[in-house]
Parts: C-alpha cells; structure tokens; sequence
C-alpha cells in the first residue's frame, strides 16, 4: 500500500510540472483587488466579473490576470475578451 501511494506522489509531481495537462471548463475565484474582492467566473465559455469596469467593457484587470495566470490551463477561446478583440480590429 506505501509503494502504491509513494508511486501517486511522484506521478503528481510530474503532473504539477505540466500544466497543459490540465483545461478549465469552469472556475469561481475572489480574487482581491486594489480596493474591493471580486467574484470572477468562467463558464459556459464566458467571463464574469462583479467590478464595474467589467459591466462597461466584458474584461477587466482582474479577468486579464486569470488569463495570464492560466494561460496554460484555459481553452483558446478563455484567453481572449470579446471588447478588446473587437477594439483591435477597428
């Protein structure tokens, strides 16, 4: 039984080292601002903040640091927001 678990352990390690292994369909953070704690979620393939900014323009700061932070572990379609998208292509 102690092999089987030293075994899972060293399997674990190897599994933290790569992150691609790993893809988000979804995720619940609080995520503490500069000022306030905001709800952030992914799911269904979209972004949620509870900050104003993100009311106004569908991202965030806090939202561009989830992508950052998780880029490894996100679906294309996560990394990417909507408004900026658009505001590029303009």
């Amino acid at each position: 039984m102690r092999s089987s678990l030293i075994g899972k352990i060293e399997k674990a390690k190897i599994y933290a080292q790569q992150p691609e292994r790993v893809t988000f369909s979804a995720l619940s953070v609080d995520f503490h601002g500069g000022h306030n704690i905001h709800k952030v979620d992914y799911s269904d393939g979209k972004w949620h903040c509870s900050c104003d900014f993100f009311s106004q323009w569908g991202t965030c700061s806090h939202v561009m640091a989830l992508q950052q932070m998780l880029s490894k572990m996100l679906p294309q379609e996560a990394l990417t927001s909507p408004s900026l998208t658009q505001s590029t292509q303009h």
